[in-house]
């Protein structure tokens, strides 16, 4: 705090100072808030890659299409069971249009609705799981689907209520939209790691946005059973940050008065004294 109280003397003294830090910190905090919203823009661009439209011909004759998205490099990807019940023929059409060979289902799960395929390939993107961290209800989640089979369709919503069925299966009720086609489309944390899978949606004139995902902790149980192993996460960058507030307003004003000292030169004049000490 006392650096704080130091500083804040030093632009206080001229008043004119004064009146160009009170702008500038309030436009650095509405800043700080507005950039909150952007890691859906950043989860979009590093994920639509990874996310596909699954294409199945029914033994029945018919044709149906769902969502999923790449586990692996060599080709394991995840969607939802249902997608692919009673399939004569699966393939894939990736983000850009390009459509694979047979997508081979290779697991599906019992008690959730997953199904994992396969196809022949290699160097392909893949997601990042958090099957551990906490979900909790109220965190900002972004949908990346294929709704009415429009490839590349990004939606935000809400973990709007974690739920436990009456035999013990956890499912996360989410208000992203969810549409036909989008069953199986990844859920993603503000981190930009997959943490659920969507699959239902309750329907009914009076029903808004009441949608439901499998938390991502089932899939990683039905890939391990499966004996696949998924790409290990990326080395952490070192951290040489100073520690931050849990409180999101807070950090935001940490945030921005640690850019308002950059703009004003306090740790460059800092660095400069101690340099001379």
């Amino acid at each position: 705090m006392r650096i704080y109280f130091n500083l804040l003397s030093i632009l206080l003294y001229n008043q004119g100072m004064a009146k160009y830090f009170t702008s500038l910190f309030f436009m650095l905090v509405a800043v700080g808030f507005l950039s909150a919203e952007e890691h859906h823009i950043r989860i979009a661009r590093e994920n639509t890659p990874t996310v596909v439209a699954v294409n199945v011909a029914k033994k029945d004759g018919s044709t149906f299409t769902g969502t999923g998205f790449f586990l692996t490099p060599d080709g394991l990807l995840a969607t939802n069971r249902h997608v692919c019940e009673d399939s004569l023929y699966v393939n894939i059409t990736d983000y850009q249009g390009t459509v694979s060979g047979e997508a081979k289902i290779v697991a599906v799960a019992q008690n959730v609705d997953l199904a994992l395929l396969k196809i022949e390939a290699q160097n392909l993107p893949t997601v990042r799981l958090d099957a551990t961290s906490p979900v909790l209800p109220g965190q900002d989640i972004t949908v990346i689907g294929n709704p009415r089979r429009l490839q590349n369709t990004i939606s935000a919503g809400l973990v709007s209520q974690v739920r436990q069925k009456a035999d013990g299966i956890i499912w996360y009720q989410i208000s992203a939209p969810i549409s036909p086609s989008s069953s199986g489309s990844p859920v993603f944390n503000t981190d930009g790691e997959v943490i659920a899978v969507a699959f239902a949606s309750l329907k009914g004139e009076d029903n808004q946005n009441l949608n439901f995902a499998v938390p991502a902790d089932y899939l990683l149980q039905l890939v391990t059973a499966t004996g696949y192993r998924l790409p290990p996460p990326p080395a952490p960058r070192p951290d040489n940050t100073p520690k931050v507030s849990a409180n999101p307003l807070v950090r935001h004003v940490q945030k921005s008065w640690n850019i308002l000292k950059r703009l004003l030169g306090f740790e460059s004049r800092k660095a400069h004294m101690e340099s001379r000490a």
